[in-house]
């Protein structure tokens, strides 16, 4: 059975990194564009961030998460390596060292002990909790996420998806899987089709 951290880990972080989006016209949007757009993005997550029904960010809160999200993204492409990184990130990748330590930096904002967690049903589980009365920072929680995930046996999986216009990354669930939603498979399968025909035309 897969562990339930590492997965909570990897669907917290690709959320983070999917912040980055296609918008529609060919461009790419920012969902965290400002302290709002963090503010929902942080409420849309109440399971795996502590106290995020009643978050508000502020402008420092805002250019911490944009920073790590950057690092994170930077990481992203190399660890899809020898393919290519999302479109997004093709241009201005952060070098690998410079974003390794701005993700440990990040996540040694907040002091954490291992705590056991063992239910019925379940093999005995190690997660990671603020060190009482120390606190605790959003971006120090992402970045220890991302920790985990880069980590674990999900990085494994870790794609850039390629069709056209889309700039996200995406957890491969089956062997035959090259798109991250069957609606980018779509686009992908017509500008092929266009491809052989103009080159046939």
């Amino acid at each position: 059975m897969r562990d339930s951290t590492t997965t909570s880990d990897a669907h917290l972080v690709l959320d983070l990194a999917l912040t980055i989006r296609h918008d529609g016209d060919g461009g790419v949007a920012d969902d965290l564009a400002g302290p709002a757009g963090l503010t929902d993005w942080v409420r849309a997550h109440p399971e795996a961030l502590t106290g995020a029904e009643g978050y508000v960010a502020g402008a420092g809160d805002l250019a911490d998460v944009r920073d790590l999200r950057a690092a994170v993204r930077a990481l992203f492409a190399h660890a899809v390596r020898p393919a290519e990184p999302s479109p997004a990130d093709a241009t201005r990748l952060l070098p690998a060292p410079e974003a390794l330590r701005k993700l440990n930096d990040a996540a040694a904002r907040t002091p954490t002990v291992p705590v056991l967690e063992w239910s019925d049903g379940y093999g005995p589980l190690v997660r990671r909790r603020p060190v009482p009365d120390g606190g605790s920072d959003l971006t120090a929680v992402l970045a220890q996420a991302a920790i985990a995930f880069l980590a674990g046996p999900d990085r494994e999986r870790l794609r850039a998806c390629h069709a056209p216009r889309c700039v996200r990354y995406f957890l491969k669930e089956h062997p035959r899987q090259e798109w991250c939603k069957p609606s980018c498979g779509n686009r992908a399968r017509v500008a092929r089709h266009h491809e052989r025909h103009r080159r046939s035309g």
